[in-house]
């Protein structure tokens, strides 16, 4: 059975031409070719389709082969052009091949056709992998340098946000207000919050957000989040469960993984307009050592897979390329912020998971999302708890935080709520004033990143003298200080900043009605690591 091939004939003598095309056949393929002999006809030859090779003249009354390989270059194509002359030198050839032409040949010589088109085509093929490699690995590095600053970016604003929403809610308590006053801070701590989910997402994008992974079977997530999804969908998109039986475990964070769902869910709904379907599927897959050399950052082994399609507009291959980038967005002004997709491509990597995306303009867009299995079985999907009924104490809290407004903030909050507060703006003050009252602090509340001394350092001192010293950590981002790789370490308190002072009362009342806190140990594998200083 012959082979179908591509063929663009660059040559101004149609016998010519036949001859190859016989030469073609006669080496078992079945060429589908066009002749053109004119830049123009090139050009819209080139523009049109894809062709498998570029067989060209040298010389034509008003063109040349360079001129037509320049054409090729010009349009990024890597087919395989091969000069076919009968009056080129072999100095020409040279200087033909040095300009970057594949091969060259004389018509005298056509037997040896065939083989210089298998050999250029195989080596095309190289070519476009290793740029496809390139590509990847490119856009990888740019979405990395793009999570840095992001990250950076959410850290500090994060401080200002809890001095924003702070002492907007303290004002808001004030009894003396009149109406208007109270409606311009409301305003204030609407449009603080709305910034803080921005930092937030940011944060995962950049994979620097705290997370608590638990070990999860996907398809119980699915079903707890069912009647959720469907009222975000409205009653014109059809939604469909394949959840696959005997799935295996992932460990995820459970908010993190509902934030991934109804992210694509949503993107999926506003690709409808005039309704659709998506569907929505688990299945447990291996990813092989091919799988893994054809994308970047992906590690061979048992994935579950999560499927999230519809039938919806479709993006470009334009589209595609800069889909992850936070705040790139094709919605119109005002629907959307451009960070959903961002986020889910944050929380997938931190994850160690890895997401692909397939769209076509009006057929629709799939994207399928792998997290590596775990040997453990799934925990049960926690319940709601309700917080403390008072969120008074009595107990002796001492602040270390280097940020004076945000120390100031949780020192007025605990004190107007009958703490006894110690308040110093590093980790050295904390330990002058703690000198010898260890045992009558019942709770350290501190930044993790400090001038000179981190929060932890500082805790671990404290904790020499008294064992049984409560911690809470608060930070606005991630340092390999409390946490590893974004995971925060069993036994470890946590406040994200921004926070409010109602937020912060009722997580130092949880922690003070807890057990004590676990020293802190270092794992082997953070042993080496950096300290922040």
């Amino acid at each position: 059975m012959s082979t179908s091939l591509q063929v663009l004939i660059v040559e101004d003598s149609e016998d010519d031409a036949d001859l190859t095309v016989y030469e073609l056949i006669r080496g078992g393929y079945d060429p589908v070719y066009e002749r053109v002999e004119t830049p123009e006809a090139m050009g819209e030859a080139l523009d049109r389709k894809a062709w498998d090779v570029i067989l060209s003249d040298y010389t034509l009354p008003r063109f040349s082969a360079l001129g037509a390989w320049k054409m090729v270059q010009v349009r990024g194509l890597e087919t395989p052009f091969i000069i076919v002359s009968g009056t080129i030198g072999e100095e020409v050839a040279v200087a033909a091949l040095k300009a970057g032409v594949h091969d060259y040949l004389m018509k005298s010589h056509l037997a040896r056709l065939v083989s210089a088109i298998e050999r250029e085509m195989r080596e095309a093929a190289g070519r476009l992998e290793r740029k496809r490699l390139e590509n990847q690995l490119l856009q990888a590095q740019k979405l990395e340098s793009l999570g840095r600053l992001a990250g950076g970016v959410a850290h500090d604003f994060n401080n200002l946000l809890t001095i924003i929403l702070g002492y907007s809610e303290l004002a808001l308590d004030a009894e003396a207000l009149d109406a208007s006053t109270r409606e311009f801070l409301q305003n204030v701590c609407y449009a603080a919050e709305k910034a803080s989910g921005l930092t937030r997402q940011l944060l995962a994008f950049a994979r620097k957000q705290i997370i608590e992974p638990k070990v999860l079977n996907l398809n119980d997530v699915l079903i707890s989040l069912d009647k959720m999804m469907r009222r975000l969908i409205g009653e014109d998109v059809e939604l469909v469960l394949l959840p696959q039986e005997d799935l295996y475990s992932v460990k995820v964070d459970p908010g993190q993984f509902e934030q991934i769902l109804v992210n694509l869910i949503v993107n999926s709904r506003d690709a409808m307009p005039d309704g659709g379907k998506i569907t929505v599927e688990t299945q447990n897959i291996a990813l092989d050592a091919e799988y893994a050399r054809q994308h970047e950052g992906v590690r061979p082994g048992d994935y579950v897979r999560l499927t999230v399609s519809d039938n919806g507009t479709g993006m470009d291959e334009g589209v595609q390329l800069h889909i992850f980038e936070p705040f790139f967005t094709t919605k119109e002004k005002g629907r959307g912020t451009g960070l959903g997709l961002a986020t889910v491509y944050g929380i997938v990597k931190q994850a160690g998971g890895h997401i692909w995306l397939y769209s076509e303009v009006g057929e629709g867009t799939t994207f399928k999302i792998y997290l590596p299995r775990v040997a453990e079985a799934a925990e049960a999907l926690a319940e709601i708890t309700h917080p403390a009924p008072s969120l008074d104490g009595t107990e002796t809290i001492l602040i270390a935080e280097d940020e004076p407004l945000v120390r100031d903030l949780a020192t007025q909050t605990l004190r107007g709520h009958g703490y006894t507060v110690l308040e110093a703006m590093s980790g050295e003050e904390a330990l002058t004033f703690a000198k010898g009252r260890e045992t009558g602090i019942a709770l350290l509340i501190s930044d993790v990143v400090m001038p000179r001394m981190s929060g932890k350092q500082l805790a671990e001192q404290l904790q020499v003298a008294n064992p049984s010293l409560r911690v809470l950590y608060a930070s606005g981002y991630t340092e390999n200080t409390i946490v590893h790789h974004g995971v925060l370490e069993a036994g470890i308190a946590f406040l994200s900043k921004p926070f409010t002072p109602t937020a912060l009362l009722r997580k130092v009342r949880e922690v003070l009605d807890s057990g004590p806190s676990e020293a802190f140990a270092v794992p082997p594998t953070m042993a080496d690591e950096k300290k922040p200083t």
